[in-house]
């Protein structure tokens, strides 16, 4: 009796199961990840407020601004001079007026009102508030001229 051999050839793998699994990760992650943070700087911890809430709507045109303090791996002030963190740069208010008036520049180009620009300072909790209040005066001068501002607080939850 002659046998026939089937010839050999590469095992036909099922990539089904290996696609499900690349697929729930994506969702899960997707999930987790929390959207609003993404402008958020490690060096900026938020004050807590009883009346802070977060919008309801997100800000179609919005410059975010960081403004805290340069800290070490435990959150320990290494600079007491506050700075303002944007871009992967740092500055500080005296010298942020060159930055800001090419954002709005920008703004301009691309033909968005700077009446439409909502201006998010995020302010770390021992920030000054004359400090915050002279950005805010900054950002209003002519040749930058940024009208709507948003200061960011942590919702306090006790």
């Amino acid at each position: 009796m002659k046998i026939k051999s089937s010839g050999s050839g590469p095992p036909d793998v099922d990539m089904t199961p290996m696609i499900d699994i690349v697929f729930q990760l994506i969702a899960f992650f997707m999930v987790i990840t929390n959207f609003e943070q993404q402008q958020a700087d490690e060096r900026v911890t938020l004050p807590r407020d009883q009346l802070a809430k977060p919008p309801e709507v997100k800000r179609e045109n919005s410059l975010t601004l960081n403004f805290g303090y340069e800290k070490n791996k435990l959150g320990e002030k290494i600079d007491p001079n506050p700075y303002i963190f944007f871009s992967g740069e740092r500055f500080t208010v005296e010298e942020s007026g060159l930055k800001l008036r090419s954002e709005a520049q920008f703004y301009k180009t691309i033909g968005t009102d700077l009446k439409d620009v909502t201006v998010e300072i995020r302010a770390d909790a021992g920030v000054p508030s004359g400090m915050v209040q002279k950005l805010i005066q900054l950002c209003q001068e002519d040749g930058i001229g940024f009208q709507r501002f948003a200061l960011k607080a942590t919702q306090n939850r006790d």
